[in-house]
């Protein structure tokens, strides 16, 4: 059985057929237009059709970028594009005919990693994604953490500088403004802007500024030592924030992954070294490990998709924790019906 998982970041849709075991078939990518709730729309639906004349699937995920509710079915912000309160999911079943699932693109990449990627066994991972901002995850003894409304893992947005640098969700001093592709791309063009001789290779990657993220990654992974310590300085924001996690979470695992998880070794030593340092207890308490993700760019799309397949083959709630309760009005009725039946 067949599905197609599609991965809206900020910047790209990325979408794909995913078998059973994990493997991607065929994918596509577009450019994310985040102006238009409509518009994002359009490109989801069509990325599903240009798989399906090629592809028989039997349902369609979706891992968005914002935050989703308990019911995998509405997008109710989203930090990085327009969505809010957006019944995303019963727009997309009225146009695409198939059964569909939206959940946090985390939540997706998270679960790809736990069941075909570097999380799998682990009893508690926490995943990480670098994008345009910060995405996290948590997963526990196989199941997804989405916490009462959905919204759980957000690490992105714990505040860790007080007055910092404002942030799209409306806080300032936010961790994703430090540890993102956004903060990469800040830094290296404000160096480049600066005329600094210390950003010659920089200003010399692309004729068409400012300089993406991809774009500072490929010069330091050619070796240039401005580069590199630009990725440094993301993964020493990365390591202190992991660190804050290891305390709450107690973790055995973070998966790291997304865009800017490209950079390697030049982005996980320094974040090594800093979680290390940074972490409360150390020298007397285990220490988690930190591990590249398996999928890197394809775990939003493979998890979206494995949900997407898990939606129709199980009960609702099996893959989440906490599991989806009765509403309690149906809960006393129960008990009042089968009380009366005695």
């Amino acid at each position: 059985m067949l599905g197609i998982g599609v991965d809206i970041g900020g910047t790209k849709v990325r979408a794909g057929v995913v078998s059973q075991d994990g493997r991607v078939l065929e994918r596509i990518q577009k450019p994310t237009p985040s102006s238009s709730p409509v518009a994002v729309e359009d490109v989801i639906v069509d990325c599903v059709a240009d798989l399906r004349r090629r592809w028989t699937v039997a349902a369609v995920g979706v891992g968005a970028a914002g935050w989703v509710d308990t019911e995998q079915a509405t997008v109710r912000f989203s930090p990085h594009l327009a969505w809010r309160n957006e019944p995303l999911r019963d727009r997309l079943v009225g146009r695409i005919d198939l059964p569909v699932i939206v959940d946090n693109d985390a939540n997706a990449a998270a679960w790809a990693e736990y069941r075909f990627g570097a999380g799998r066994g682990s009893g508690v991972m926490v995943c990480i994604t670098l994008g345009t901002g910060i995405g996290g995850a948590l997963v526990i003894d196989g199941r997804v953490f989405r916490g009462q409304f959905g919204m759980a893992g957000e690490w992105g947005h714990m505040q860790v500088v007080p007055d910092g640098h404002w942030c799209a969700c409306g806080n300032r001093g936010c961790w994703e403004q430090y540890a993102s592709g956004n903060a990469l791309v800040r830094d290296a063009n404000a160096l480049v802007s600066s005329g600094s001789p210390l950003a010659e290779a920089l200003r010399a990657a692309t004729r068409d500024y400012p300089l993406t993220g991809p774009d500072v990654t490929a010069v330091a992974l050619q070796g240039d030592q401005t580069a590199a310590e630009l990725i440094g300085d993301v993964g020493t924001w990365l390591g202190r924030g992991i660190a804050n996690l290891a305390a709450a979470l107690d973790p055995e695992l973070f998966v790291v992954g997304g865009g800017v998880s490209e950079a390697g070794g030049l982005l996980l030593r320094p974040a090594i070294a800093s979680f290390e340092r940074s972490l409360t207890g150390r020298g007397y308490r285990p220490v988690a490990r930190l591990a590249l993700a398996h999928f890197r760019n394809d775990a939003g799309l493979i998890g979206a998709a494995d949900l997407a397949r898990h939606s129709i083959s199980e009960p609702p709630g099996f893959l989440f924790w906490p599991r989806r309760r009765t509403p309690r009005g149906q809960r006393l009725r129960k008990f009042r019906d089968a009380f009366l039946a005695e």
